[in-house]
């Protein structure tokens, strides 16, 4: 199957998932908490994945009040960001952000996470922060609403349509596509949420700049 090109001025890029590999950490934390209130840690973990963790506890606990739910949540941040075991790069993440700065490509980082755990997992993985951030103090509405994305388009000056956005979520393809942009899925839990195109990791992705501004994605094998 020959590879999907897209043409974008500017890339919005999950991290969680898409860029760093934080499963092992995230399933550690939220399986304790899970069992903490009582709840089944492999369905409390089809919810979690793209959101700040008190919208996911607003959508586990619909009944518990919304400031137990920011409570919990910082707590549980600063445990995310005290605990690196496992956290590493998706393959091809550092190749394809090189390639990204090398060439001059915008793109910005949008993330669920806060600044200092987004610092401390990016450090983990190696990797190197884009000069533009959309982290959790940024927005007002997590993930799957829009917001985060269309901060980070009118960060870099660029039309929404004019963006593609890296996700591995549902809750992130969901955001990306209410933003009007176009979504290319990363990974396995991707594919379940129909993004415009999907691939196993970062290695499938290859950055072409093109004349008079502007990159195109060669997606795909």
């Amino acid at each position: 199957m020959p590879a999907t090109v897209l043409t974008a001025r500017a890339l919005l890029l999950d991290m969680d998932g898409t860029l760093v590999n934080s499963d092992a950490v995230v399933e550690r934390i939220w399986r304790r908490w899970a069992e903490r209130h009582g709840l089944d840690g492999d369905e409390v973990l089809k919810v979690v994945h793209g959101r700040q963790g008190h919208a996911s506890m607003a959508v586990l606990l619909p009944d518990r009040p919304v400031e137990q739910n920011l409570a919990d949540n910082a707590l549980m941040l600063a445990q995310e960001t005290a605990d690196m075991d496992g956290v590493a790069e998706v393959p091809g993440a550092g190749a394809f952000l090189a390639s990204l700065r090398g060439a001059g490509v915008p793109h910005a980082l949008v993330t669920s996470a806060d600044v200092p755990l987004s610092t401390a997992r990016m450090a983990a993985a190696g990797l190197p922060l884009p000069d533009v951030r959309i982290t959790a103090e940024s927005v007002g509405a997590s993930k799957p609403d829009p917001e985060g994305f269309l901060k980070g388009a009118a960060e870099l000056g660029v039309a929404p349509a004019d963006c593609v956005v890296f996700e591995d979520s549902g809750a992130g393809i969901t955001a990306g596509r209410a933003a009007g942009m176009r979504v290319v899925g990363v990974g396995p839990r991707a594919g379940l949420h129909r993004p415009d195109v999907a691939v196993r990791d970062l290695r499938q992705v290859r950055v072409e700049t093109v004349e008079g501004g502007g990159v195109r994605l060669h997606v795909g094998p």
